[in-house]
């Protein structure tokens, strides 16, 4: 096991605790986004925890991952359900790396010229 989930859930939902007394409006602003998405009723709460997992990958976030990881658990999901989600967030992912290095190798042109000439065919001029 790389992290004791559990036991970084119980700390974290703690310093989320301190945090809400310092800051209640905005930890409650922040509990009102999370429950808009249960109102609608379009999709299951395993879908939404399978979605949430999916996210929380992409976005880097131990937090996230923790608390959706046993929320999907308790909604029923199974570990193959988890892995196709996890799927879906790791060729996002690749695709997000395959779109930035598109505009990377553009952003290259246009300096390798100068930023007095213009790129590539087909790149529009940006100014810097």
């Amino acid at each position: 096991m790389m992290l004791d989930w559990n036991g970084y859930q119980q700390q974290l939902l703690a310093r989320i605790g301190e945090f809400g007394k310092l800051s209640p409006d905005t930890l409650k602003g922040y509990q009102a986004l999370g429950a808009a998405g249960d109102r609608t009723g379009h999709l299951g709460a395993k879908t939404r925890e399978l979605i949430a997992l999916a996210c929380a990958v992409t976005a880097r976030c131990d937090g996230c991952i923790t608390v959706h990881a046993a929320a999907a658990a308790r909604h029923g999901a199974s570990r193959e359900e988890v892995a196709e989600a996890l799927g879906v967030a790791v060729a996002l992912g690749a695709g997000a790396a395959l779109v930035y290095s598109a505009r990377t190798l553009d952003a290259f042109a246009m300096k390798a010229v100068g930023a007095d000439q213009p790129g590539p065919a087909g790149t529009a001029k940006v100014q810097p």
